[in-house]
C-alpha cells in the first residue's frame, strides 16, 4: 500500500504545471505558435492514450476467465454508468460550466476590461470540472497511479499560459480549487483503498474503468471522437459493486 501523502503526487504535479504556466506567461510577451500548439496537443493526446490503456492494461490480471470476468465487469459497469449519468444530467451539468467560463471569456474579449476574479472563477470552473480532474485523482488514490494527473498539470500549465495574457496574475489562484477539490477526492479514495485493501478485484476494476475513460479523454482531445464522459463517472462506483456482487 502506497502511503497517502505520496499519492497526492498527481494533485501537487497539476498545481506546479498551473504555477509554471502562469508564471511562463507573464514573462513570455509572444504566445505559442499554431505549430506548437499542434504539436502540444498530438503529445499530449498521445500520453494520454498511453497511460490510460496502461492502468486499464495493469488492472487486468490473473487467469484467461478471470480476465474475462474483468472485461466483462468494466463494460457493464460502462453501461450502467453511462445510463446514470444521463438520467442524472452529469454531462449537462458539465456544460454549463464550461459555457458559464465561455461566457466570461467572450464578455472580456468584448469589453477589452478584465476583473481580477474573473480569470480565477474562469480558470477554477474549467480545471476542476475536467474529466482528468476526477478520473486523475481515483487512479492516484486508489493506487498512487499519477500520470493522468500529471499530463493534466501540462495541460493547464498551457491553458494557463494563455489566460494568464487576458486575465492577468489572477489566474494562477486557480491552482488552490485545483489543490482542494483534487486532493479531496484523492485522499477519499485513499481511505476507500484501505479499507479494501484485501479484496485487490474491487480496486482492480475501478482502475480499470478509470484507465478506459483517461483513454476516451484522448479520443477527444485529439477530436477523433465526441464523447460524454461527464455521464460515465457513475461507472467508478458501478465497477466494485459489480465485483463484489460477481465474487
Amino acid at each position: 500500500m502506497v502511503e497517502s501523502q505520496e499519492m497526492l503526487i498527481g494533485t501537487l504535479l497539476n498545481v506546479v504545471g498551473i504555477l509554471i504556466g502562469g508564471i511562463v506567461g507573464l514573462v513570455r510577451s509572444k504566445p505559442l505558435s499554431v505549430a506548437q500548439e499542434s504539436w502540444f496537443k498530438v503529445a499530449i493526446g498521445a500520453f494520454t492514450v498511453f497511460y490510460g490503456l496502461r492502468l486499464t492494461w495493469s488492472s487486468l490480471g490473473g487467469s484467461f476467465g478471470q480476465v474475462v470476468k474483468q472485461l466483462i465487469v468494466t463494460v457493464v459497469a460502462l453501461m450502467l454508468g453511462k445510463l446514470t449519468g444521463r438520467l442524472l444530467h452529469f454531462q449537462k451539468a458539465s456544460n454549463r460550466l464550461g459555457q458559464r467560463a465561455k461566457e466570461i471569456i467572450t464578455a472580456a474579449n468584448t469589453s477589452g476590461r478584465t476583473q481580477t476574479a474573473d480569470g480565477f472563477k474562469t480558470c477554477a470552473l474549467l480545471y476542476c470540472a475536467a474529466p482528468l480532474s476526477i478520473l486523475g485523482s481515483v487512479a492516484d488514490g486508489l493506487s498512487g497511479y499519477f500520470y493522468p494527473l500529471a499530463v493534466k498539470g501540462v495541460i493547464d500549465g498551457l491553458a494557463t499560459l494563455g489566460f494568464v495574457r487576458m486575465f492577468g496574475w489572477s489566474v494562477l489562484l486557480a491552482a488552490l480549487p485545483v489543490l482542494a477539490f483534487q486532493g479531496t477526492v484523492t485522499l477519499g479514495c485513499v481511505q476507500f483503498a484501505q479499507k479494501f485493501a484485501q479484496y485487490q478485484a474491487i480496486l482492480s476494476s475501478v482502475n480499470c474503468v478509470a484507465g478506459l475513460l483517461v483513454f476516451a479523454v484522448a479520443l477527444v482531445i485529439l477530436q477523433i471522437k465526441k464523447i460524454e464522459l461527464a455521464d460515465y463517472f457513475p461507472s467508478l462506483l458501478f465497477a466494485p459493486l459489480l465485483t463484489h456482487f460477481l465474487g
